[in-house]
């Protein structure tokens, strides 16, 4: 009996033992290492961290509002080399350094007919006179439709007396047949209507006054290479206008003008 008394009371005994090492273990884990484990779950600091952060603030597109700030920065600071950036006088830098050819490129364009067919049955009827005459390689076959008009055309700013005279001067033979050829080239071509509507308004020969050099395709500087020459292209192509020869008729019929370069 003696001996199961003693059985119970050690296995109690042990019992409480274990419990306290088991309580202490817990207390000494919770006031250690756990402490520090519950600690190191929240996001710190880490070297590694910083260094990540550093990177996003020096390469682009890693940074979202660092990028956006800078971008902010450069859109609102003016460079030396923005041409747009208004000026004092109330224009522009494009329009101030733009010169000929980009005041001529502003201009309204012309309407431009390449099917002759098109054009006003007057204007037409001229041109195939016109066309009857110069093909004749007599340049007196001109005199009919200069003077026998209400209105005589203006013959290079009439510089003389005689518009035939004034013609042959033009020319590069005494004949005036070199000035013939000439508007032959330029009858062929399409015509551009200028000043519509106005007064001024009139068929001119050819269309190339009325559209910029730069605007120009391949074929259409085939054509007007059967007019000019390389070299005079090159030269008009500094000022963006065609600047020779043309001729015009008026909406009515009648011959209006005969024109050299400007």
């Amino acid at each position: 009996m003696r001996n199961a008394i003693f059985k119970s009371v050690t296995t109690r005994l042990l019992a409480t033992v274990a419990a306290f090492c088991v309580s202490a273990n817990a207390f000494a884990l919770s006031n250690g290492r756990m402490a520090p484990v519950a600690e190191d779950i929240r996001p710190q600091e880490t070297p590694l961290m910083q260094a990540f952060e550093g990177v996003t603030q020096t390469r682009p597109g890693l940074s979202l509002e660092g990028d956006k700030r800078q971008q902010d920065a450069e859109n609102a600071a003016p460079t030396a080399e923005d041409k747009s950036a208004p000026k004092s006088d109330g224009t522009d830098a494009n329009s101030a350094q733009a010169g000929p050819a980009a005041a001529a490129a502003d201009q309204p364009s012309a309407e431009i007919i390449r099917d002759l067919s098109a054009l006003p049955a007057p204007v037409k009827a001229m041109r195939e006179r016109l066309v009857e005459a110069a093909a004749s390689g007599d340049i007196e076959r001109l005199r009919p439709l200069i003077e026998g008009t209400p209105k005589p055309p203006q013959i290079m700013n009439n510089e003389s007396d005689d518009p035939i005279d004034t013609l042959k001067n033009f020319s590069g033979d005494a004949e005036g047949q070199e000035i013939l050829a000439i508007m032959l080239d330029l009858l062929a071509t399409g015509a551009a209507r200028v000043d519509a509507g106005t007064p001024d308004e009139a068929y001119v020969w050819p269309y190339f006054i009325g559209k910029p050099l730069s605007e120009l395709t391949a074929p259409e500087r085939v054509e007007l290479l059967r007019i000019v020459t390389a070299g005079d292209l090159m030269g008009m192509e500094e000022t963006g206008n065609y600047n020779f020869y043309r001729l015009g008729i008026s909406p009515d019929g009648q011959w209006k003008f005969m024109a050299g370069g400007d």
